[in-house]
């Protein structure tokens, strides 16, 4: 968008909001220029108005522009409240019915994993993450497998910044193995967490597509206690799980 066209001020902060998220890393004042194609005091003033407004926040060096807690908080409440919600809950509350395990839709929230949607089993032994729940990115199926789809650049920019947590004996706390697990679920489609974030715990997440074949921004996974259900056989549930995620997909115009 020109930003000497007819349109309002609120909409430039917009416009320039989707410049900065497309980039998916912190920007200087220089790179949102050159992003936007604006006049440096336009974005200049725009990008000060979106910094009193909290909704972007500096980096700890003082030059670099990132989306802050306000806007990811916004984006989270406008994708759980869409109108097509109430379509994605009964297609994970189906999934559970079908693999008989507690079943969830994640998606990035910077260096962490939300909670969109999750139906717990009907068992009595439960983990209740509710809906707006984060979780490491390290460490959960989810979180590796949108890892795993990332720009390169990008996902070493979120990584170089992120302390590699050991939460289990099985928590993969290196760049090395996690390089090498990247590669596995790119390769195998498909991502699980081998009791890595809690002991006990098994979890295996596969893709929601992008629309035009993009980099995918959710999961649907599923997770159970190895009480009740191995690794191995949480991965028999795959077609199944690839199935959901395709109907959660066309909820998003996406065939």
């Amino acid at each position: 968008m020109n930003p000497t066209s007819a349109a309002s001020p609120g909409l430039r902060l917009f416009d320039l909001l989707e410049v900065l998220v497309r980039e998916g890393r912190p920007l200087t004042l220089a790179e949102a220029v050159a992003a936007s194609g604006w006049p440096k005091p336009t974005v200049h003033r725009l990008l000060g108005q979106l910094e009193a407004g909290e909704l972007l926040a500096r980096e700890p060096d003082g030059r670099r522009y990132a989306v802050a807690p306000r806007l990811l908080r916004l984006s989270e409440s406008a994708l759980a409240g869409s109108t097509q919600q109430g379509v994605r809950h009964a297609v994970l509350r189906q999934l559970v019915a079908d693999v008989g395990e507690s079943c969830n839709l994640t998606a990035l929230s910077g260096a962490e994993v939300v909670y969109l949607d999750r139906i717990e089993s009907a068992f009595p032994l439960q983990f209740n993450l509710r809906p707006g729940t984060r979780v490491p990115i390290h460490c959960s199926a989810s979180g590796k497998l949108l890892l795993a789809h990332l720009p390169a650049a990008q996902r070493n920019a979120l990584l170089d910044g992120l302390p590699l947590a050991r939460y289990t004996a099985t928590t993969l706390d290196s760049r090395e193995a996690l390089e090498a697990e990247f590669r596995r679920i790119r390769k195998n489609g498909y991502s699980v967490d081998a009791e890595e974030f809690v002991e006990g715990l098994v979890c295996v997440a596969v893709p929601v597509p992008a629309q035009h074949g993009g980099t995918p921004r959710c999961a649907v996974a599923l997770q159970a206690p190895v009480a009740r259900m191995s690794l191995a056989q949480a991965i028999e549930r795959l077609p199944r799980l690839q199935a959901a995620a395709q109907a959660l997909a066309r909820t998003w115009g996406v065939n």
